[in-house]
């Protein structure tokens, strides 16, 4: 399929891709790259260093400059608004402007602002008129002025796990096809309550390291790293938190909202920690010392990891 131009645009490039469309008053300038499949809305303007990639759909009233960077099937909502300098001023040009990354399958909505430098991560959402001031995790929906996260795309609401679901020690949930959410020991009486891990049989390693979450920020997220050898198992001594787990191929939302229930991490599990309560504090048992190498902070280096682990 030969790509299409409109007559009222105005297409200085010649980089682009088959079966891409730029309709009218649209304006590319020469140096710009353009991928296959692509719908270039009216009133588009796209400047020199802007890298486009496959099946990009950019609506109209959008300024790609200099810097700007879609991946495959990104969507870019009407009048969204990407800068490349974090201080402009008139007749200045800076040595350099920076790069903004929009990764693979995300989506801006509609009049979102993108500060320069940050990357929206693979699949991520961006809410409406949000201001996204730092880098969105992977699968991320974030909305707001600075954007925050409220949630993560695909995944079912319907399983959130707490307290009033595992609610004894015999009962496992499997989370995201590898964590469980399991029920500890619990006993209440007139003097309070009492919640109890055994080892051997509720917290499927010995420990070697513990650790507390507290006085976290509600709209500020932890985590977002998964480990190639240390298990965790978490428990919310009080408040609630929300945790996003990612096995590389399915993805659950878990509420941990009391103590007598944990969420078991293997390896290999990408987790985030969202939506603290004020008063939550968070219970982390690991089964290794702390080591740096053992932490995967990437989130596509993880999709390669467990990818490569599933073919061999």
């Amino acid at each position: 399929m030969s790509k299409m131009i409109h007559e009222s645009a105005i297409c200085e490039s010649m980089h682009i891709g088959n079966g891409t469309r730029i309709w009218a008053f649209a304006h590319v300038l020469p140096q710009a790259v353009i991928g296959e499949d692509c719908n270039i809305c009216d009133h588009v303007f796209i400047e020199n260093d802007v890298v486009i990639g496959d099946r990009v759909t950019i609506k109209s009233g959008v300024q790609l400059w200099d810097g700007v960077r879609l991946a495959n099937d990104v969507f870019i909502g009407p009048n969204a608004t990407f800068t490349n300098d974090k201080n402009p001023r008139s007749k200045q040009k800076p040595p350099f402007f920076l790069v903004t990354n929009v990764e693979e399958g995300a989506s801006i909505g509609a009049n979102a602002t993108i500060l320069p430098g940050t990357t929206i991560g693979r699949s991520a959402l961006i809410g409406a008129g949000s201001v996204v001031t730092s880098d969105v995790p992977p699968y991320a929906i974030v909305v707001g002025n600075p954007a925050r996260i409220s949630g993560y795309v695909g995944q079912s609401d319907d399983v959130v796990t707490n307290h009033n679901e595992v609610n004894d020690s015999k009962t496992t949930i499997d989370i995201a096809g590898r964590a469980t959410m399991s029920g500890l020991t619990l006993a209440t009486d007139m003097r309070g309550s009492l919640a109890a891990i055994e080892f051997a049989t509720q917290c499927p390693f010995t420990p070697q390291r513990l650790f507390l979450v507290h006085n976290v920020p509600s709209k500020s997220v932890r985590g977002e790293h998964a480990h190639l050898q240390c298990h965790q198992f978490l428990v919310a001594v009080a408040g609630s938190i929300s945790i996003s787990i990612d096995s590389g191929t399915e993805r659950e939302t878990v509420v941990l909202s009391s103590p007598s229930s944990g969420l078991y991490i293997p390896p290999m599990t990408w987790g985030s920690q969202f939506h603290f309560s004020s008063d939550a504090v968070l219970l982390v048992l690991a089964s290794h010392k702390y080591d740096d190498a053992d932490y995967i902070r990437d989130y596509e280096t993880f999709r390669k990891l467990v990818k490569s682990a599933s073919s061999t």
